[in-house]
């Protein structure tokens, strides 16, 4: 990213795996963050979800949306309001581990506690992004063995699936 470009990154990602962390690692300088947990009484959490989007973008700051993320029906809004305001279109993938999520997630706390059931619904609608879905750059995310995390180009055109 340039300097003064805009940009709305999307973590897209099952849940427990690491999302979060690697947002308040790497965007917590020049990014507004937009989570569905953090309005998790709303009644329509898409709704204020991109009215917060759209309201940061307007603004001239970069947007990061940390929420599972896992399909177009997701990205299409995201993507579309990026566009709006002249911002490039970022997903960060997180592949899934289911066993690394669900030991995770058992490690949580109330609310943070997704049931199982949640984890392997994700699951069934998480698809990789790629560049053709309409966003500017993909990154691969992993955990790096050492408490990081390893980013890389990834979301290649011929990739599909898992």
């Amino acid at each position: 990213m340039g300097p003064g470009q805009l940009e709305l990154a999307m973590l897209i990602g099952l849940q427990a795996s690491g999302k979060s962390t690697f947002r308040a690692r790497h965007f917590s300088a020049g990014h507004a963050v937009v989570s569905k947990d953090l309005f998790r009484r709303a009644r329509n959490r898409q709704r204020r979800q991109m009215r917060l989007v759209e309201e940061a973008l307007a603004q001239g700051r970069s947007v990061v949306v940390d929420n599972t993320n896992p399909s177009p029906l997701e990205w299409a809004p995201l993507i579309a309001a990026a566009r709006a305001y002249g911002a490039r279109a970022v997903a960060y993938w997180f592949p899934p581990d289911v066993p690394g999520s669900l030991r995770r997630n058992a490690a949580r706390q109330g609310a943070d506690r997704v049931p199982e059931v949640g984890v392997y619904d994700t699951l069934r609608r998480l698809r990789r992004p790629q560049r053709s879905d309409g966003l500017d750059d993909v990154l691969e995310v992993r955990f790096d063995g050492r408490g990081g995390f390893d980013v890389r180009p990834g979301g290649d055109p011929g990739e599909t699936g898992r």
